[in-house]
């Protein structure tokens, strides 16, 4: 898949370049009228004022933006109104560094507008705003509207209401319930000079200088301080991002369980990253949790140990080789076999036909030996170019690492980038057509995707199937706070077609050796209660071993505010009921901002 970071600055480029074309106009402008604030924002998502003119709005200057494609100011009025779902502020988009300063008493005069940030394809809500601003400074430094506290009493526990069936499932007509819902809740306070205290970091600083608090410390804690992302229906209320008004360089860096003490108080604006968003004009200050990156039991002598590692886009020119190897043979204490995932091919991104990935590959060996492991050797298929997703010219595929002083590959002709690997029946036993093989390569499901990879292994004489997969992004599924509730996740169309294929492979081995080991492993792309995983798991052919954890440890993966499962390890049967059975969901990258990988590998040890 595309690399997180690289689809974000790409992201921010396009919001640059079109946030005018974001811009959705209900309405030609009319008569301007003289309104306040709550009027403007009304009881809905969407103002009563959209796309009509209005004159000498009146307001206290709360924070000023001076940076990015959003240039402008937050309003607030000092004289609210009693209805909670109408808020008091506003932000008014100026394009250029506005001339005025927190404190300074305004009247704007201007077109209210409904900026859905991303673009109305994204399915996001939209920021009220008031643009092509006339703005009157009537005095300066006037006392900030108190910040309203945003705690684990006012944030309601349901996330939001059902969408309008009429709509299309939009949210955006709806009388907003601020006292029901969290949505509806941060809805009524869009604009507004909001504060939370003494917050907990659920998602570690990134490279943007954003990261994500909870106001509900108890709300599905992991143990390590996270916050759970347990079911569709546990989407954790008390999540919010925080970012800062003021300068990048003094953003905290945090991680995971460290705390933002004191007060945090600021805007809450709505992006395209994330959506509800306190910007910062006032930052607590970060009390450590002391957080350190967990290492695996070392595998007995009779155990064989298989890992699965997604290395985001590795190539010959990433700076990371050295903290891979080490987390590798440190931190997974160099695992008999492991799984790679996005290992690109020898130039990376440049598409230039380069397919072979040889370099990479002993690049990492290399610096594994380096680190104190194994001498591991490797097996993969090149794929035909530019057709298995991820970065254009990158090529990423899966690869078997293999130490073979404790575990032998067995090598059998006929897999390429195209044949499909079958499976065959020989004095009695299943064995593979090819070794290695990729499942299905021709399928439809695999389109512009990853496909799986097969190979047979041998552990103390007996054979261990491993299916090496890294399944469709959730790229083009909506965000939690889109304003279609539920939210649609159109990538699983995909996704499940592809389990469907790799679960029957699967079942092609056990229908012909019942007892075979088997292990399907790799990004899966998917929770472990997924229509996904179900898929996988089929009508017993697999099982997702991640289950074995208690459930405050299922997490491999950090993403706004959530903790959550997208690696897996399925076994078969056999391996379920073996002797010594054990799994680990080895916490090293998703909680630190200091990360060489968005996930977290996976550690299966067995007897067979």
């Amino acid at each position: 898949m595309p690399s997180k970071k690289s689809a974000r600055l790409a992201a921010l480029t396009v919001a640059a370049v079109c946030s005018a074309a974001s811009t959705v106009a209900l309405g030609a402008p009319a008569q301007a009228d003289t309104v306040a604030i709550h009027d403007i924002q009304g009881t809905t998502r969407i103002s009563p004022y959209a796309g009509k003119a209005v004159t000498g709005v009146a307001g206290i200057v709360t924070g000023v933006r001076t940076y990015g494609s959003s240039k402008g100011f937050w309003i607030q009025d000092p004289n609210p109104d009693a209805d909670p779902a109408t808020s008091e502020g506003v932000f008014v988009f100026t394009s250029s560094a506005p001339k005025v300063a927190v404190g300074d008493s305004v009247t704007v005069t201007g077109t209210v507008s409904e900026y859905v940030p991303g673009g109305a394809s994204s399915g996001n809500q939209s920021v009220t705003e008031i643009t092509k601003p006339t703005v009157t400074v009537v005095s300066g430094g006037n006392a900030v509207p108190a910040a309203t506290v945003v705690d684990a009493r006012s944030v309601p526990a349901a996330y939001a209401p059902a969408g309008d069936a009429a709509a299309g499932g939009s949210v955006n007509g709806l009388p907003l319930q601020p006292g029901t819902y969290a949505l509806d809740y941060y809805e009524s306070l869009e604009g507004m000079n909001v504060q939370v205290a003494d917050a907990r970091v659920v998602t570690a600083t990134d490279p943007y200088s954003e990261l994500w608090v909870t106001v509900k410390p108890r709300e599905n804690a992991t143990r390590r301080g996270g916050a759970l992302y347990g079911s569709y229906t546990s989407q954790n209320t008390g999540r919010l991002q925080i970012q800062s008004l003021g300068a990048t360089a003094d953003f905290p860096v945090a991680n995971v369980g460290d705390t933002l003490a004191g007060v945090t108080e600021g805007p809450l604006d709505y992006n395209q990253f994330g959506g509800y968003t306190l910007v910062a004009g006032r930052l607590g200050t970060l009390k450590s949790g002391g957080l350190q990156r967990e290492t695996t039991h070392k595998q007995k002598r009779g155990e064989l140990a298989v890992a699965t590692y997604n290395v985001e886009n590795l190539d010959p020119s990433d700076t990371t080789f050295e903290a891979h190897a080490a987390a590798i043979v440190n931190n997974l204490q160099s695992p008999d076999i492991v799984s790679l995932e996005e290992i690109q091919d020898d130039n990376g991104a440049k598409d230039d036909g380069t397919v072979t990935a040889g370099a990479t590959v002993n690049k990492l060996i290399d610096a594994i030996v380096a680190a104190g492991g194994p001498t591991y050797d490797w097996r993969s298929i090149d794929p035909v170019n530019d057709q298995d997703g991820g970065e254009p010219g990158g090529n990423i595929r899966q690869v078997f690492l293999f130490n073979p002083e404790r575990v032998s590959f067995t090598d059998r002709a006929g897999g390429d980038s195209t044949t499909a690997v079958g499976v065959a029946k020989v004095h009695g036993k299943a064995q593979l057509t090819a070794s290695p093989g990729r499942v299905a390569p021709g399928d439809t499901a695999w389109k512009s995707s990853r496909k799986p990879l097969a190979g047979e292994f041998v552990f103390r004489g007996r054979t261990v199937f491993v299916i090496a997969n890294h399944l469709n992004s959730k790229g083009g599924d909506q965000g939690l706070t889109s304003q279609y509730q539920p939210v649609v996740r159109s990538s699983e169309i995909q996704r499940h077609a592809q389990a469907t294929l790799v679960n029957a492979f699967v079942k092609s081995i056990l229908d012909v050796q019942k007892n075979a080991d088997v292990v399907a492993l790799g990004d899966m792309n998917d929770f472990e209660f997924s229509d996904t995983a179900k898929i996988l798991e089929g009508g017993g052919e697999l099982w997702s071993a991640i289950k074995s954890l208690p459930k405050s440890e299922r997490y491999t993966y950090d993403y706004q505010g959530n903790q959550q499962v997208l690696d897996q390890i399925l076994v078969s049967p056999s391996i379920r009921r073996s002797c010594d059975f054990a799994y680990d969901s080895v916490h090293i990258n998703s909680e630190f901002h200091d990360q060489v990988s968005d996930h977290d590998p996976q550690v299966l040890r067995f007897e067979p």
